[in-house]
């Protein structure tokens, strides 16, 4: 795949610049709001609304992916093609972290003015996958320490054109 054609890969939004972005004071305002995920397919809720993420678990080998795919095992040492959809850890310890503190370019929604965020990976509890993801508002790298738990929730992104609030999957330190 040359470098190109990752901007193939990028969720598709119909006018980035026309979003509204989501604050921690407007949000306690909006939460009847309907919300959706910004990418389909990457988290779930359970019964009791707790958000689990949706991984990828190769049939022959084992391994674990995400985000999801259905076939080609990331196991370079297994030829196995078929990967079932499965619910992953919702906890799991700090592996590494860092501070973005600068504006995402385009085509990535950037909130006016910019604040600074956190991003960790973190290693799966179960599967021992490390999933990259952004940490809540309020949180920033000062707060974090390898080695800490962490627990998975959601957070809200961006209100698109027709007034839906779009919600990513994040990390908080553990309750």
């Amino acid at each position: 795949m040359s470098t190109g054609d990752w901007g193939n890969r990028l969720p598709q939004v119909p006018n980035w610049n026309t979003f509204q972005f989501c604050s921690r004071t407007r949000y306690a305002d909006r939460v009847s709001a309907s919300t959706q995920p910004a990418i389909d397919g990457w988290f779930a809720t359970d019964g009791s609304g707790a958000p689990y993420l949706i991984g990828g678990k190769c049939h022959q080998c084992g391994t674990y992916v995400f985000p999801p795919r259905a076939n080609n095992c990331p196991n370079p040492s297994c030829d196995g093609d078929e990967l079932a959809q499965v619910p992953l850890s919702r906890r799991g310890t700090l592996w590494s972290y860092t501070e973005n503190r600068y504006a995402p370019p385009p085509p990535y929604p950037s909130p006016d003015p910019f604040e600074p965020f956190a991003v960790a990976a973190v290693q799966l509890a179960d599967e021992g996958l490390i999933v990259l993801g952004k940490v809540v508002e309020g949180t920033l790298a000062a707060d974090l320490k390898v080695g800490m738990e962490m627990e998975l929730t959601t957070m809200p992104l961006f209100v698109d054109d027709d007034g839906v609030e779009r919600i990513v999957y994040a990390w908080r330190i553990a309750s």
